[in-house]
């Protein structure tokens, strides 16, 4: 009952200050985010977004809650992880996936001068995890891979990724499995060493985040998003091309600069799609389902559209 509240005084607040659901906006594009350098594309956008479109960008705190928005009309297009996208489309939730956001962004942290060395190392140990999350379906798959057995070989630790950090420095937990810039953070403050980077290449591979959009707008404006798919992609080369433009403006949502670049490596900002993205997302979905996350798979070829990707390469091979 509470989150319902939650979700319901989100929503109410956003189609406020958004302008409300369905209303037009006279060209005014609302997108939604989180402010991590993994996520920062869309506050560039209005350096590349054609003329006659004018983008508000607005931030959030969690997938979810930038999804609800989007259902409820106040955004235009947000961001999402990928197990939230697949989560979403099993519930039969008009949603679409446009766009990859990001790649990479994941490390498994243990205690800097503790006795883990390995991940079967981890055997009997606790490990902060955060349930229904990417990063519980990579610690997973982590951990059975080296024959540990997620539910007998060691106690997985329900916790929010803000206080796993704390909780290791302070010997609460043993390890954990976060997204960046948490493992790096806890590396440069000296209780926390990364142990693995949890990426497969031929089951899940790298894949992390996406952009949504309702299947009404494709149905509706494809021009619309014809136009935000290709200034993703403009905003996603640009600060890949300008590294350090990238960290400075990421170091003002509150993470020192010296950090980001430490984590820099592993994170990958993204747009591009294609059928290997799709196999790695499907293999996602069958781990959740496996996981009990999802009680039954989506529809893929519903769920990814690679219509604007395609289009947005043959612009971009022409500039």
């Amino acid at each position: 009952m509470r989150k319902m509240r939650r979700r319901f005084w989100i929503t109410f607040l956003v189609v406020l200050f958004c302008g409300g659901a369905g209303q037009v906006r006279a060209g005014k594009i609302h997108i939604g985010t989180w402010k991590t350098a993994q996520t920062i594309q869309p506050f560039f956008y209005q350096k590349f977004v054609p003329p006659s479109h004018d983008v508000a960008v607005f931030s959030f705190t969690n997938p979810a809650d930038q999804k609800v928005a989007l259902l409820a009309g106040s955004l235009d297009m947000c961001g999402t992880t990928l197990a939230h996208a697949i989560h979403s489309a099993s519930r039969g939730e008009p949603v679409v996936v446009v766009a990859a956001l990001c790649n990479k962004c994941s490390a498994l942290v243990v205690k800097k001068d503790g006795p883990v060395r390995r991940v079967k190392d981890l055997a009997d140990r606790k490990i902060g995890y955060v349930p229904g999350t990417m990063h519980e379906v990579l610690l997973r798959e982590v951990l059975t891979r080296n024959d540990l057995s997620p539910t007998r070989d060691v106690q997985l630790t329900r916790i929010d990724f803000f206080d796993m950090g704390t909780a290791l420095a302070r010997g609460g937990i043993d390890a954990f499995l976060s997204g960046e810039p948490f493992p790096t953070l806890a590396e440069i403050q000296g209780y926390g060493r990364i142990l693995s980077y949890p990426y497969f290449g031929e089951s899940i591979g790298t894949i992390n985040a996406g952009m949504l959009v309702k299947r009404k707008t494709i149905t509706a404006r494809p021009d619309l998003v014809d136009d935000l798919v290709l200034t993703h992609a403009r905003a996603t080369d640009y600060l890949t091309a300008h590294p350090e433009e990238w960290l400075q403006k990421a170091s003002e949502f509150g993470t020192p600069l010296a950090v980001l670049k430490k984590a820099a490596p592993n994170m990958e900002l993204a747009w591009a799609m294609g059928p290997v993205f799709v196999r790695q997302a499907r293999a996602l979905g069958e781990r959740m389902q496996a996981l009990g996350i999802i009680d039954r798979q989506p529809d893929y070829e519903a769920l990814f559209d690679l219509t604007f990707v395609r289009k947005t390469k043959e612009v971009r091979f022409k500039d």
